[in-house]
């Protein structure tokens, strides 16, 4: 179980604003490759959908600390 205080700093590259986002304000997609993985949030003060790539360290804080994720193919 993830506590439901798990918070994750963010910026929002449109409107500059940096901030702290719960984890289920988050979704987590996980591609084949480097580029088809990435997260995604709406930015809480101009209301932008941002979407950033995410590495290896990214995908292993979002899935711990509760972020949902999807993936986008099948492991061999």
């Amino acid at each position: 179980m993830t506590p439901a205080a798990v918070r994750f700093r963010a910026a929002c590259p449109d409107c500059r604003a940096a901030f702290e986002l719960p984890s289920d304000a988050f979704r987590l997609a996980i591609g084949a490759s480097r580029r088809t993985t990435f997260y995604s949030f709406t930015c809480p003060d101009c209301g932008a959908a941002v979407r950033k790539p995410a590495g290896e360290r990214v995908v292993e804080l979002l899935t711990g600390g509760g972020v949902r994720t999807l993936r986008l193919h099948t492991p061999l």
